[in-house]
């Protein structure tokens, strides 16, 4: 009986201990997430800062590049085109493709066999006609001897009559003998009407001949020139390019048989809008001479060549817009007609301008400019050029201040920043890096603050309670938990 009374007493005793540790327990429990509580609450409340880089507004003076794409042409392109048909008989050295040729040098020949034939007739068709002009000409001279000899007959008959009629007023004269006087000098002068007509006649034939002669000299031009047409030789020199005859060939007149271009005669055409063509124009409305780079990517290196803007289409062309502009190159080294190139154009120089980031500037043009105790204001500025990843602004309201390099959702009007300015970047980033080692009772602080935060996600915890568990902590970190612990 005593020792049951005794065992109940113990257990009675265990379970009011055990009861006093759970109500300890719930106490203590009760009172640390007081404090936790306490402590959360009372943490001062500390205004965001971001850091941000900035970039100084700097007037300075620009020549801004406008970029464009466009081809490159010669100048000098010939079609060789065949003069007489025929069969090629011949083929010169270099009549390829990329054949290199010089002014003169013979490309190809077509069988002139049919055309010597015809030079050989139109010479012998000269010396006909030569011969006849030789044998009027000598008619000619016949015809004109026949006429003095008949004027001299007139002169004859003409002083006999006088004679007999002197005779006949003397009256020892017959009237027969001046009447056959008359009729003789009457015969004289109708000989020499006659030979005047076989003069004129035979002048006629003198001029019908030398016609002749003209023409079949023309003929025998024509003919030789033809046979020089059969053997094509290069009007400059240059390079070949289509090439469509082969030796043996038949070729019809004014067929193109190749393409002769000139390699050092290049230039480059390009379309820009009205709005970069008017940026190209002076005062008087005119074209400037403005200097261009053309670049041609061949297997990631850039081939560059050098010219000048020469001149612009007359009209705008049918489906077309904007201006067609030439420019001739100086440097055409490596460059071939039909290169698509990249063209950049170096516009007349821009005064008072900065030269901005193209992420600074918002799309409503504005930007956001670093003021007093680094704050944010938003400021309005007109753009004069985009720049690829930069713009050019107008830079007289702003001169001197800094801006945001680049506007990111988080920054606005008002916020406070920490700049980063240019060179300050290199120093910054060994103190954002320097660990330190923690003591156990910080660490331990830092990390029960961790664990017992509410508002940090669950990711982020486990980030920071692992870095935390390292010998070595990061000094940004630790700083940044124990300003949020507010002490």
């Amino acid at each position: 009986m005593r020792f049951l009374r005794r065992s109940l007493t113990g257990l009675f005793l265990v379970a009011l201990t055990l009861a006093g540790l759970a109500m300890a327990a719930w106490i203590v429990k009760g009172a640390v997430e007081t404090r936790m509580a306490q402590t959360g609450g009372s943490m001062p409340a500390r205004e965001r800062v971001y850091t941000a880089a900035v970039v100084p507004v700097t007037p300075e003076t620009v020549e801004p590049v406008l970029e464009a794409f466009g081809e490159v042409v010669s100048r000098r392109t010939l079609e060789v085109r065949a003069s007489a048909s025929g069969r090629v008989v011949e083929l010169g050295e270099n009549f390829v493709d990329g054949g290199r040729v010089e002014a003169g040098q013979m490309l190809l020949r077509i069988d002139p066999t049919d055309l010597e034939d015809a030079v050989a007739l139109g010479r012998a068709d000269v010396a006909e006609a030569e011969a006849e002009v030789a044998d009027a000409e000598a008619a000619l001279l016949l015809e004109q001897d026949d006429l003095v000899s008949a004027r001299r007959q007139v002169e004859l008959r003409q002083a006999a009559l006088d004679r007999q009629q002197n005779l006949s007023s003397r009256g020892v004269g017959l009237a027969a003998e001046l009447e056959s006087a008359e009729i003789a000098l009457s015969s004289a002068q109708q000989a020499v009407l006659s030979a005047r007509a076989t003069v004129n006649a035979a002048q006629a034939r003198v001029a019908s001949a030398g016609i002749a002669l003209e023409r079949t000299r023309i003929a025998l031009a024509e003919a030789e020139r033809r046979l020089l047409e059969a053997t094509i030789t290069a009007q400059f020199a240059g390079a070949l390019s289509d090439v469509a005859a082969l030796e043996g060939r038949l070729v019809q007149v004014n067929e193109v048989v190749a393409t002769l271009v000139d390699p050092d005669a290049l230039e480059v055409s390009f379309r820009l809008s009205t709005a970069q063509y008017l940026r190209l124009l002076d005062d008087d409305g005119g074209l400037v001479p403005a200097k261009v780079t053309i670049s041609l990517d061949v297997a990631g290196i850039d081939m560059l060549g050098q010219g000048r803007i020469a001149r612009e289409s007359a009209a705008v062309g049918e489906g077309q817009t904007g201006r067609l502009i030439f420019a001739a190159l100086d440097t055409p080294r490596g460059f071939r007609p039909g290169d698509f190139v990249t063209v950049r154009i170096e516009e007349p120089a821009l005064d008072g301008v900065a030269r901005l980031p193209a992420a600074a500037v918002s799309s409503t043009g504005t930007v956001l400019v670093l003021g007093e105790e680094d704050r944010l204001s938003e400021e309005r500025v007109t753009v004069v050029r985009r720049q690829g990843e930069s713009v050019l602004i107008e830079a007289a309201t702003l001169a001197g201040r800094e801006v945001i390099a680049e506007r990111v959702p988080t920054l606005g009007a008002g916020i406070r920043i920490r700049p980063l300015r240019e060179g300050a970047e290199e120093t910054a980033a060994p103190e954002e890096a320097a660990m330190i080692t923690l003591d156990d009772d910080r660490r331990a602080r830092l990390i029960s603050f961790v664990e017992g935060s509410t508002q940090m996600p669950a990711p982020a915890k486990e980030r920071l309670l692992t870095q935390l568990r390292q010998p070595e902590v990061p000094q940004q970190m630790v700083d940044r938990i124990e300003a949020r612990m507010g002490s």
